[in-house]
């Protein structure tokens, strides 16, 4: 048998292998260990931290989303004293003899209970308690935004590691065209056609593409390692992907710009804006009278061993209202109104600034997407032509009618092609991500 039509043969399997994507050497990955993109979202989403702080923000204003705490509903007090006394008394009376007295006990006991309604402030109460209410929904906007930004984070990341995959089976390609190249200048030589030097220079070429293949696997490592962060997981925890990257071409920059009103983040900024607006009528309403309703019941007893009153025993309900007018303070509180007014314009111009930089965002990330997709097809055809050529490349190379250069530049040429063609579909992809993210819509 031909040794050359053998290897030739040999080359074409270890390449159907490969094409067929990682599946075949994935089979010996452990299942509990595969990771599915959705697998990894579903992870993020419950065990991320910041979206259990975020989760914590919006169980806090609901809690505080009360009249009790703008200050609406009835304040009821209790009180109560007992004193005990010794009492040196004293005393000279006009109707006769008086009476003096050394170390006489007496007991003062006093308890009441007190009911506070507030009638009117301004409408100060309805202002908080409307202002407690855009503090829960804007902490609810804040924690859509932090799960929209953690599946964003997990996805970009996600890709990333099946990028740095194919870089590496990139790499094996070529490792598996070397060491072909390899095996034909040794049958070559021992057939007295071929010397040392290109003996050692397809040694050395392999050698660099191993050396490479262990960077790119270091590249692998660390990616995962990022992933695992991101699920909070142990970053020792053994995982395997097995995915491609498959992206959304129906995303159109009118619909992008036109969405943006429902990002979280802006959405949480117009809650901002009503926050301000809200504490304006707060502080303005410190400027008028306050009116309460004030119901009490007293119980009061006094006893003493010596005395003109030896016992004094009193029980009474009372009811009145109470007007509070503020006269001057200093003008405290124009003030902080004025200072209300100026957060109230800052928190405007915020949402301004925010729109601004998101439409910005957005159209970068669009024409990133558009020009990737654009480049995306020539650049598949461009790769498959890169294969098609070195393989012919090294039949040539076999048949004597090719030399060592040749094979090498076809090699160059085929892993320029491949890193090209992995990183405009990671650029399309992360792009995609980005915008989505931008209009709330990963979910």
């Amino acid at each position: 048998m031909n040794p050359l039509k053998n290897l030739n043969n040999n080359f074409k399997i270890a390449i159907f292998l490969l094409l067929t994507g990682s599946s075949a050497m994935s089979r010996q990955v452990p299942a509990d260990s595969l990771i599915t993109l959705d697998d990894a979202i579903a992870i993020a989403l419950k065990n991320s931290l910041e979206i259990q702080i975020a989760k914590n923000g919006v169980e806090a204003n609901t809690i505080l989303n009360n009249y009790g705490v703008a200050g609406g509903m009835p304040t009821i007090t209790g009180t109560a004293s007992n004193v005990e006394q010794i009492q040196n008394i004293t005393q000279e009376l006009q109707t006769g003899p008086g009476t003096k007295r050394r170390g006489a006990d007496g007991n003062n006991t006093n308890a009441g209970i007190t009911a506070s309604l507030l009638l009117y402030n301004g409408r100060r109460v309805v202002a908080t308690k409307k202002r407690l209410a855009e503090l829960q929904n804007q902490s609810s906007e804040v924690l859509n935004s932090q799960i929209q930004n953690t599946i964003a984070a997990v996805m970009t990341s996600y890709y990333d590691v099946v990028r740095q995959l194919s870089y590496m089976n990139t790499v094996r390609f070529s490792i598996i065209a070397s060491q072909k190249r390899l095996e034909i200048i040794e049958v070559r030589k021992t057939a007295g056609m071929a010397n040392n030097a290109d003996l050692f220079q397809a040694q050395i070429d392999l050698n660099t593409l191993n050396q490479t293949l262990t960077n790119q696997q270091l590249a692998v490592d660390v990616s995962k390692s990022e992933l695992l962060r991101l699920l909070t997981l142990d970053p020792k925890s053994p995982v395997a992907i097995r995915d491609t990257i498959l992206v959304d071409q129906t995303i159109n920059i009118d619909n992008v710009l036109e969405k943006l009103a429902v990002n979280a983040d802006i959405k949480a900024a117009d809650n901002q804006i009503r926050i301000s607006e809200l504490i304006i009528r707060e502080t303005a309403a410190l400027r008028y009278p306050t009116v309460r309703l004030n119901l009490g019941y007293n119980y009061t007893r006094a006893q003493s061993s010596a005395g003109f009153t030896l016992l004094n025993k009193v029980t009474a309900p009372s009811a009145g209202v109470t007007l509070s007018v503020p006269i001057y303070n200093g003008s405290a509180f124009k003030r902080q109104q004025q200072v209300a007014e100026i957060n109230s314009s800052s928190a405007k111009v915020q949402k301004q600034v925010l729109v601004r930089d998101y439409s910005s965002q957005a159209m970068k990330m669009f024409q990133t997407y558009r020009s990737s997709l654009e480049q995306l097809e020539s650049q598949k055809a461009n790769y498959k032509l890169s294969q098609q050529l070195l393989d012919l490349t090294l039949q040539r190379f076999q048949l004597i009618q090719a030399t060592i250069i040749d094979v090498r530049e076809a090699q160059r040429s085929f892993e320029e092609a491949g890193y090209r063609l992995i990183n405009l579909n990671y650029a399309a992809k992360s792009s995609e991500i980005e915008l989505k993210r931008l209009t709330n819509t990963l979910m």
